[in-house]
């Protein structure tokens, strides 16, 4: 599973794909950066719904640092990897990709669900991660106890897990579906348009998002009451930085967490801590330019200890 893996250079910047062996097949995973593994390295791992393609914001503000950046089991051009799904078996999946692509434990960047995803890895491998940043998720989602799986889902995605279940007739008409999207109406860029973009598989005019609607079901009913989550919470033995967006998915004034939650969290645990990044919503925290460059601030502050 640990074998070398073989990297195809892109053809701009610093963007380049591998593909590392895991459990079913190969996990799609792109890096930018320096091409020398010595180098200061992170490790970000993407949303729910999302990709790699959420990334180069941050690699943009963070030049001279080597990013791993995989399309988790079920996204991307992961979707084909089987199930089950869930946090430790992408936890299990990110500690093949950094045994095959890194030289020793990097910081490890989660936006959203990949922040769960995170906090599992650092718990059950601790030995590939020095410290968590994690962006507008990892900590259990605000909702009732008694929602099932299928409630949870509704409550916190909405629209998100309707689109997975959605067709589209050509690239444009996906490319609209975002444009009028809350969260980028006012923060389209080249970049998002190319996240849009990879989004699709299939051929005109039965065009699909890419991630399988079970994977995104199965990782979201963890996120509020899964046993490996509240395990490596309680147990969280590295130094974490959490950064909350204030406004949410949609872009509305509550934001993914309420005000104050996320300081209950670190008031119980004490590598914790909590920041609030201004102006952004739960997608331009790390896909638009003020979000991405706070990130990155924060990346280099983790890099920079020891």
């Amino acid at each position: 599973m640990n074998q070398p893996a073989q990297i195809q250079p892109a053809s701009h910047a610093s963007y380049r794909t591998t593909e590392v062996p895991v459990r079913g097949g190969t996990l799609h995973t792109a890096l930018w950066g320096p091409e020398d593994a010595s180098a200061p390295t992170i490790l970000a791992v993407h949303g729910v719904t999302a990709s790699h393609k959420a990334w180069p914001k941050l690699a943009e503000a963070l030049p001279d640092v080597r990013i791993i950046a995989p399309d988790l089991r079920g996204r991307g051009r992961s979707n084909a990897l089987p199930a089950p799904y869930g946090m430790p078996s992408h936890a299990e999946d990110l500690a093949a990709v950094l045994a095959a692509l890194s030289t020793g434990p990097v910081v490890v960047v989660g936006h959203s669900m990949g922040a769960f995803v995170s906090v599992v890895l650092a718990n059950q491998y601790p030995e590939r991660v020095r410290s968590l940043v994690l962006v507008d998720g990892g900590l259990p989602l605000q909702v009732p106890e008694e929602l099932s799986d299928d409630q949870i889902v509704a409550a916190v995605l909405g629209p998100a897990a309707e689109r997975l279940n959605a067709t589209f007739p050509n690239r444009e008409a996906y490319r609209s579906y975002w444009k009028q999207h809350p969260a980028f109406s006012a923060d389209w860029s080249p970049a998002v348009e190319e996240y849009v973009d990879y989004d699709l598989t299939g051929e005109e005019p039965v065009l699909r998002p890419a991630t399988r609607f079970q994977a995104m079901a199965d990782d979201t009913a963890e996120l509020r009451r899964g046993p490996s989550l509240l395990k490596a919470l309680d147990e969280l033995a590295v130094q974490t930085v959490v950064l909350r967006a204030p406004r949410g998915l949609l872009d509305e004034p509550a934001g993914l967490y309420a005000p104050g939650y996320l300081d209950t969290w670190a008031e119980k645990l004490p590598a914790l801590e909590v920041r609030e990044v201004p102006d952004v919503n739960h997608y331009t925290i790390i896909m638009g330019g003020a979000g991405a460059a706070a990130v990155a601030d924060t990346v280099r502050e983790a890099l920079a200890v020891r």
